[in-house]
């Protein structure tokens, strides 16, 4: 069994095709791993925690996968939501990575120790 970690980096604001395109690969690989049985998590980092509020909405494109793989989303980052204003809604808030002058967000280092290989998107 593979440990896969998505981290979904691509910035909501923007409505660009490429950013919504970013989300929706990374979320179809994030399903597709769970599908063969893999331990899978997804984490939102950068202006990418923006994401799971807008997911949260049933009208949104993705938000039917999002709930399918609510179980395997590890949280936000913490830094990264707080200088991206972003509304974590009731996800955790991840600072295994204490980065000075910051809350702390996500350790890629931690993940690769824990035997995940790395995705982003």
């Amino acid at each position: 069994m593979s440990k896969t970690a998505i981290i979904i980096l691509s910035d909501p604001k923007g409505g660009a095709e490429e950013s919504v395109g970013r989300l929706l690969n990374g979320l179809a690989a994030a399903y597709d791993y769970k599908e063969a049985g893999d331990d899978v998590k997804i984490i939102f980092q950068g202006t990418g925690t923006r994401w799971p509020e807008l997911l949260q909405k049933e009208d949104h494109m993705a938000h039917k996968l999002y709930k399918i793989l609510e179980e395997n989303i590890e949280g936000v980052s913490s830094a990264c939501a707080k200088v991206w204003g972003a509304n974590p809604s009731g996800l955790d808030l991840i600072a295994n990575n204490p980065l000075p002058n910051t809350p702390g967000l996500s350790s890629f280092v931690e993940l690769q120790k824990e035997g995940y290989n790395v995705l982003t998107f």
